[in-house]
């Protein structure tokens, strides 16, 4: 499962929604919430998950024995959550929903910034209870990640693709 946002072209783009505006939204299924402002649309989990990421990230990474694959439950929270960034939920993304992967106690967090002209990672460790930063590349700088588990990120990499020259 993954949570979205919402194309917001009936509602207003000049102020934080509010729930007058949830009002106008269809009943389609979907889980709609405001926080702080911001609608996030959530479609019915596949899994259902103890602690309840309810704004879970573009990306997850649990350990296969945190899974329950007979009653479809996570016991554990994820080891890595990747949010991908766009410029209408960059402080979105960088706050809220890295303090609440915090909370929930995911040990690591990867935000990346997938833009043609400057494509970075920004990578975050769990200590204490708070994020702290070990890591910032972008371009074809690469990012040595020993935790969760080993593994060099290229930004460069992650834009790259046939529709690139």
């Amino acid at each position: 499962m993954s949570v979205m946002f919402v194309s917001r072209a009936e509602l207003p783009d000049d102020r934080p929604l509010t729930v007058d505006d949830l009002d106008q939204l269809p009943d389609d299924g979907n889980r709609y919430e405001l926080d702080d402002g911001v609608l996030v649309v959530s479609p019915a989990p596949a899994l259902n998950h103890q602690f309840v990421l309810q704004r879970l990230s573009d990306l997850v990474v649990v350990r296969a024995d945190s899974v329950g694959f007979e009653d479809k439950t996570v016991s554990k929270a994820p080891v890595l959550a990747v949010e991908i960034a766009s410029p209408s939920t960059a402080l979105y993304d960088r706050n809220t929903k890295k303090d609440v992967y915090a909370g929930f106690g995911v040990a690591s967090y990867w935000l990346v910034k997938p833009s043609l002209d400057d494509p970075r990672l920004i990578a975050f460790e769990l200590r204490r209870g708070s994020y702290h930063q070990i890591a910032e590349v972008s371009g074809d700088e690469a990012s040595e990640a020993a935790r969760p588990f080993a593994v060099d990120v290229v930004p460069a990499a992650l834009v790259a693709g046939p529709w690139r020259s």
